[in-house]
């Protein structure tokens, strides 16, 4: 069996990358070192009362304080993401989704060339997606969308612009049975400047996150920041999807992993 990761590297230096006015705290942690040789050993000679000169080569531990957004990088999105409430029953939170349900068959629908960056993708397209695929969409599956936003870093500006998926689109796929929805783009929706510009235009509600607050209506986990899809066959393997473990969190970090058979 190949393993493939398919999880966005975290870089706390990201933060001085990222084009001007594009920064916030989901796509970077903020990372503190306690370095071997100068933190971590001040600390275990404080709690062993010894000193540095007791320690192989004068290091103590290596450790680090993070601070991050529960949707830093690639995560999985938990139903409380999109409100209280999740088809009339109080939303699930991150802790409250069995591991079982997040390793799973995939496909990858290939839309590269077929949606245009800061557009919803047409329910049109993903069916024509799925029809070239050919492979079925199980019930309790994952579809990956690749986009084409992997020739992007999120140093570049065309990783802010991306095609994002609509509420037409997002039930369209939970009501094949999909239940994880995952994208290589930076966001499921459409990227917040167009919704925002999409509303003060018309005033309709409806422009406002559709792609997330569909989630309200038929539960589906979504996944944002895939990385790698180019490495995956369109079908036939299992994606597990491991969020970290928060009590009562609306998303976690997670490590992406798809399993292909030999």
């Amino acid at each position: 069996m190949k393993l493939v990761d398919l999880t966005r590297l975290l870089d706390a230096a990201d933060a001085e990358r990222v084009p001007a006015g594009r920064g916030g705290s989901p796509l970077f942690p903020k990372v503190k070192p306690i370095r071997p040789a100068v933190e971590g050993a001040a600390v275990m000679s404080q709690i062993f009362g010894c000193t540095k000169d007791d320690l192989p080569d004068g290091e103590g531990w290596g450790d680090d304080l993070v601070e991050m957004s529960t949707h830093l990088g690639t995560h999985v999105d938990a139903p409380l993401h999109y409100g209280s409430q999740c088809e009339g029953k109080p939303a699930r939170t991150i802790g409250d989704i069995d591991i079982s349900e997040l390793f799973c068959p995939a496909i990858v629908l290939d839309l590269r060339g077929k949606c245009e960056q800061d557009r919803g993708i047409e329910v049109s397209v993903l069916k024509a997606a799925i029809a070239e695929n050919g492979a079925a969409i199980e019930p309790g599956s994952a579809v990956l969308l690749r986009t084409g936003q992997e020739q992007f870093t999120i140093y570049d500006r065309g990783c802010y612009h991306y095609p994002g998926m609509t509420r037409e689109g997002t039930l369209f796929l939970s009501g094949l049975g999909a239940k994880i929805l995952g994208t290589d783009a930076l966001g499921w929706d459409r990227p917040f400047g167009v919704m925002a510009r999409a509303f003060k235009e018309t005033g309709n509600r409806a422009e406002i996150w559709d792609g997330h607050f569909a989630g309200r209506d038929r539960e589906v986990f979504i996944i944002q920041q895939l990385s790698n899809l180019a490495a995956l066959p369109p079908s036939g393997f299992n994606v597990g999807f491991f969020p970290v473990r928060l009590q009562g969190a609306s998303a976690a970090p997670a490590r992406v992993v798809a399993f292909l058979p030999d």
